[in-house]
């Protein structure tokens, strides 16, 4: 078994919106919110930001008006338990899992009581099959962000993960904090996991995936967590 950690949702960035979703570190409870969708979008298919709204006044905190009228890259799908990646993030899915194998998710999420940034987990998926969505039929199209854009890139992959074993996890679990200029996975917890395969547990935004150096341990501390999987985005 292989498992690669993966960066989504919105943040700081202007790719990502100039705003982090939302958490309340106490609880675990947080809103998953994507980036913006920075190409078109075939008629019909598109996932409106205000769709988030709800799942993010839950926690006391309003979507940012400048993305009110704007198109999410709703990327992963929890609700259809797809993820879609490209380039080199995409290649590296190609070569590195096959089924069976886990894409772990993670985003920077904003404390709703003091402001912090917050590392944490937010789900995974199961690796059931792994395609290039280019070769997904036009039936499918409406299943991912990537196929749902007007035009679907040479190096555009698509991930759809198991039932049952994928999906966003009831409560998000903070993995790392800011040391050593950068923020990284917990000491405590590379150790658990088997180490990760970036220095000194690197996860800031890269374009190489951190791969969990053994993801059997990985399971056994996330089983420990008693953490739910639920199909769906919020």
């Amino acid at each position: 078994m292989r498992a690669l950690l993966v960066r989504v949702g919105a943040d700081r960035t202007d790719a990502g919106g100039r705003w982090n979703g939302p958490i309340d570190r106490a609880t675990g409870a947080f809103a998953y919110v994507p980036i913006p969708e920075p190409e078109p979008v075939r008629p019909g298919m598109e996932t409106p930001f205000v769709r988030w709204a709800p799942a993010i006044e839950r926690l006391g905190v309003r979507l940012p008006e400048r993305l009110a009228d704007r198109i999410a890259h709703a990327d992963p799908d929890f609700g259809r338990l797809t993820y879609g990646d490209r380039r080199e993030r995409g290649k590296q899915i190609r070569q590195k899992l096959k089924g069976g194998d886990l894409l772990v998710f993670y985003a920077g999420l904003r404390d709703v009581g003091d402001g912090r940034l917050v590392y944490a987990l937010i789900g995974l998926l199961t690796v059931g099959t792994i395609v290039a969505a280019r070769d997904l039929p036009s039936e499918r199209w409406a299943e991912n962000a990537h196929t749902r854009r007007l035009e679907i890139g040479e190096t555009d992959v698509v991930v759809r993960g198991r039932e049952g074993a994928s999906g966003r996890f009831e409560r998000a679990l903070e993995f790392a904090g800011y040391r050593a200029g950068a923020y990284r996975v917990f000491p405590e917890l590379l150790g658990r996991w088997g180490g990760l395969g970036v220095r000194d547990g690197y996860v800031q935004r890269s374009a190489r995936l951190p791969e969990i150096g053994d993801p059997e341990r990985f399971l056994d501390w996330l089983v420990a967590q008693r953490v739910g999987l639920v199909a769906r985005d919020n």
